[in-house]
């Protein structure tokens, strides 16, 4: 298993329920320690969310190629 495929099935995903847990952690009242880090956690998870997104999925990969937009100044 490649790096990119790693990255499309597990730490992107990943990366977007961190931030789904960090917002639940800064939602809840019962816990203090999450209430204060929960800010932190979505961070991490956004930033993870961007460096993750912007690898390419592994068809797409080692074309060579890139993608012909018709509009595009050249």
């Amino acid at each position: 298993m490649s790096f990119r495929a790693i990255n499309q099935k597990y730490l992107e995903p990943g990366s977007q329920v961190l931030m789904v847990l960090g917002i639940v952690a800064l939602c809840q009242p019962w816990n203090m320690l999450l209430h204060t880090y929960g800010l932190t956690i979505i961070l991490i998870g956004l930033i993870g969310f961007n460096i993750t997104s912007k690898i390419a999925p592994e068809q797409e990969a080692g074309t060579g190629h890139a993608a012909r937009n018709p509009g595009a100044q050249h």
